[in-house]
């Protein structure tokens, strides 16, 4: 009897995980098809000369920050991203705390995780993650490698050029 109820919980666990991947895969089709639409496929393509971003990224990139002109300068694009340090502040002492809990939550998870597959692609990423890594953990590496990296992109959106990598 036990092993029945058990048998009957894993195979409803095993439906709802095949629906949830047709569900995913759906709306991966329907992303794909909206990166081939007159409105994204010229800045798509673009984005995804940039190493470590796939044409998921891309979409989500596009659609978050909607217009790139709105910001001014990588400073603003990086503070609405979150990557920027927490500044913590009390009378005349001031110290950093890591990187703020304001942000677009969204974007800084999605340039985080992108960053992981350019310091493998990118020379020059990767040559700056190791230096960063000498000196502080790999983590907190990668942050100052997501800013490069939406540096990167910045200037792709904004110039309307693909990316060249730099010859290291």
């Amino acid at each position: 009897m036990e092993r029945a109820s058990g048998d009957c919980a894993l195979n409803a666990h095993l439906e709802e995980l095949l629906h949830l991947r047709q569900i995913i895969a759906g709306l991966n089709k329907n992303i794909l098809s909206l990166s081939r639409s007159d409105t994204y496929r010229d800045m798509v393509l673009l984005l995804r000369s940039v190493p470590g971003i796939s044409t998921l990224t891309a979409m989500t990139l596009l659609t978050e920050l909607c217009d790139i002109s709105r910001f001014s300068s990588l400073d603003k694009l990086a503070s609405y991203t979150g990557l920027i340090p927490d500044i913590k502040s009390s009378g005349d002492t001031e110290y950093t705390a890591g990187i703020t809990y304001r942000r677009n939550p969204m974007l800084r998870a999605i340039l985080i995780e992108a960053s992981w597959v350019a310091v493998r692609k990118d020379p020059a990423l990767m040559m700056a993650f190791h230096t960063f890594s000498l000196r502080m953990k790999k983590t907190a590496a990668i942050i100052h490698i997501a800013r490069k990296l939406l540096n990167r992109i910045r200037f792709v959106l904004m110039n309307q050029k693909r990316y060249v990598p730099a010859v290291v």
